[in-house]
């Protein structure tokens, strides 16, 4: 075999040598020493033996005469070996990407073990310039407002996924980044031109776990330790196969491997929180869990397990299988109601057994089975509203449970449970009129019903209470009213002129001056009372 029949380079890893065909044949030799470096960091492509040789170090390779092609003999002439990095950058860039295209130097190491997963929302501060003339093109420090974003969603260039997910807690680094990693051939004009590679100066402040809480309130966060072997995620009602690990402030107060189907993890003592977030596990995966109260164990705490009352804990949960369900579209309608109906059976056991919640999940989940108008199945739907009515007055959600009243008796507008449940709830929310309609409703299909009797007589009772009630609040209020009207009368009379004590029948001398009029000449005794007398004014 012959390495080249012409000259061209060939890479060993880190070495790169310049092949230079010749005619001289000569025998292999060696004219240099190697020295073991330390091995290289994490990210780096290995020399086998861990060996490097040193840079501008000389080696003869040779072959023999290849036979019968005299004229096509070669030589490998000595060759200067060289790094495909300059050895310092070499022992301090490590290669994220393998093909060179992110490469990340450490400045100052972070603190812990763990780095940001992806679905974490990091914040950090960077400074961006390009490697070509060092020119600065943005900075978050100079806005002095560190920029947050969601780690592997898409929402940066590659190399900041890549780069942050390889750093710790309070880490700073150089992070270099190649066109292909960055804004390739198109650039981001007017700061960064086509095929530019980029720097970015690196300090991850912090980061939150993956929110994966029904209402985003951050009350279950998740920090992917391992990643899952395959795409498909359990489903509710399947069987899935854990381990669990559960901290409270680094203590360990359970670890076991446990079975359940999805959705009924109470009944085995698994909490909300790591049942809502085993949806969005795959197969084989690791997380770390951080689950406020209302996911874990509330404000009852759990004796047994040494948890107080309001405490945030942690879980470590490997999802070791699951139980993939058949898809609803590809069942037959008589499956589907099969299956409807099984979770009807199976929530009406919870429901006996005073399992609210429990049966509340089979029920809701029984009904998304039945989306067919068929008889049989309108029919078992009507029974599932009714059964998950009683779950929600149970658990006191009555504003819930008159929607579901509602659902009820769009299908059977007489239902005699769904009229009387509602009033019930009507009459739970302090809705005494709608609660007595609904009561009345009852005894218009079945007049001797007791039940409604009673919550009839008990409404009626309830509003002249009621009544009398507010009488007796706005006869005070009328009372108070009058007497605030008299107080302030009261005042403002007070504060009028008492024209008693004046002095009548005196002339000042404005009035002795002037030449009387005729009605004054006609009738001496009637004394005028003009502008000059100003305290007679208006009356």
């Amino acid at each position: 075999n012959y390495a080249a029949r012409s000259n061209s380079t060939v890479k060993f890893g880190y070495v790169s040598a310049t092949l230079i065909a010749t005619s001289q044949p000569l025998q292999r030799t060696r004219r240099c020493q190697t020295h073991t470096q330390k091995r290289p960091a994490s990210g780096e492509k290995k020399l086998e033996n861990d060996t490097l040789p040193k840079q501008q170090e000389e080696f003869r390779l040779c072959v023999p005469e290849p036979p019968c092609q005299e004229q096509n003999r070669f030589q490998f002439l000595p060759a200067k070996i060289t790094h495909n990095t300059p050895r310092t950058a070499m022992a301090e860039f490590i290669d994220l990407s393998g093909d060179g295209g992110v490469q990340k130097k450490i400045l100052q190491e972070g603190t812990g073990d763990e780095s940001p997963s992806k679905g974490c929302s990091v914040s950090l501060h960077y400074t961006g310039t390009l490697d070509a003339d060092g020119k600065k093109f943005d900075s978050s420090r100079d806005r002095n407002e560190p920029f947050q974003f969601t780690l592997g969603t898409g929402s940066v260039i590659k190399a900041f996924d890549m780069g942050v997910a390889s750093m710790k807690q309070g880490e700073k680094c150089i992070l270099k980044c190649a066109p292909d990693y960055a804004y390739g051939s198109s650039g981001s004009p007017p700061n960064i031109p086509p095929n530019a590679t980029l720097n970015f100066e690196l300090e991850i402040l912090g980061w939150r776990g993956e929110d994966l809480s029904p209402k985003l309130d951050g009350g279950i966060q998740r920090f992917i330790v391992k990643t899952g072997s395959c795409k498909k995620r359990p489903t509710a009602g399947g069987l899935v196969k854990v381990h669990l690990v559960g901290r409270h402030e680094g203590r360990v107060f359970e670890e076991r491997d446990v079975e359940f189907c999805l959705d009924e993890g109470k009944e085995v003592g698994v909490v909300t929180g790591v049942e809502l977030a085993l949806e969005k596990f795959h197969k084989e995966e690791t997380s770390r869990l951080l689950l406020k109260p209302q996911y874990a164990y509330g404000a009852q705490g759990n004796s047994e397990l040494g948890v107080p009352a309001n405490a945030t804990v942690e879980y470590t949960v490997t999802l070791t299988d699951f139980e993939t369900l058949i898809e609803r579209s590809m069942m037959s309608q008589d499956e589907r109601l099969a299956q409807a109906k099984l979770l009807r059976e199976k929530g009406t056991k919870y429901l006996k057994e005073e399992k609210h919640e429990l049966a509340l999940k089979l029920y809701d989940r029984a009904l998304t089975y039945l989306f067919d108008q068929s008889k049989d199945g309108e029919a078992a739907k009507l029974a599932i509203y009714l059964n998950r009515i009683l779950c929600l007055q149970k658990l006191n959600d009555h504003d819930e449970a008159k929607l579901a009243c509602v659902e009820a008796l769009n299908m059977d507008s007489k239902n005699v449970k769904a009229l009387y449940r509602r009033g019930m709830s009507n009459l739970a929310l302090g809705d005494l009129d709608r609660a007595l309609q609904d009561f009345s409703a009852v005894l218009d299909v079945e007049p001797d019903n007791k039940a409604a009797l009673n919550q009839v007589t008990i409404c009626k009772h309830k509003i002249k209470a009621y009544n009398d009630q507010q009488k007796k609040v706005f006869a005070n209020m009328f009372t108070k009213f009058a007497q605030s009207d008299s107080k302030k009368a009261q005042e403002e009379q007070s504060r009028q002129p008492d024209v008693m004590k004046q002095k009548f029948g005196e002339w000042g001398d404005d009035e002795r001056e002037h030449e009387p009029t005729r009605f004054e000449q006609e009738n001496p005794d009637v004394i005028m009372l003009n502008d000059l007398h100003k305290q007679f004014r208006n009356m």
